[in-house]
């Protein structure tokens, strides 16, 4: 999964490089990321449906912006999250069970946010 993700990001930081878009929704936590990561890839699975247009091309560009922020919030928090995973790995082997409780649940709100 955490290949998919890093190709879909970089295919998305290559459509969108460079440019910063005011109406671009903001990724300000992952909860958010993730809903507006749904969001905009519906609008985008529609949009080929609206036909090639000069217009439809521009919405499309507006879109990516949106699920650029929002994947890079999801890749950050996911690279934090493999991080924590190692220090839940590391605390059950040390058999830690102060440090393996509170990283536990660091992970699992984290995951949770990402797949209920």
């Amino acid at each position: 999964m955490k290949t998919l993700i890093r190709t879909a990001a970089l295919a998305l930081t290559t459509l969108a490089a460079g440019h910063v878009l005011a109406d671009a929704q903001p990724s300000r936590n992952l909860a958010e990321a993730v809903k507006n990561f749904s969001d905009y890839n519906s609008r985008l699975e529609q949009a080929p449906a609206q036909g090639q247009t000069p217009e439809n091309m521009a919405h499309i560009h507006e879109l990516t912006y949106t699920l650029k922020a929002a994947l890079e919030k999801i890749v950050e928090e996911m690279d934090g999250l493999n991080d924590t995973l190692e220090e839940i790995h590391i605390a059950s082997e040390a058999e830690n069970a102060d440090d393996l409780k509170s990283y536990g649940a660091d992970y699992l709100k984290t995951a949770r946010t990402v797949i209920k």
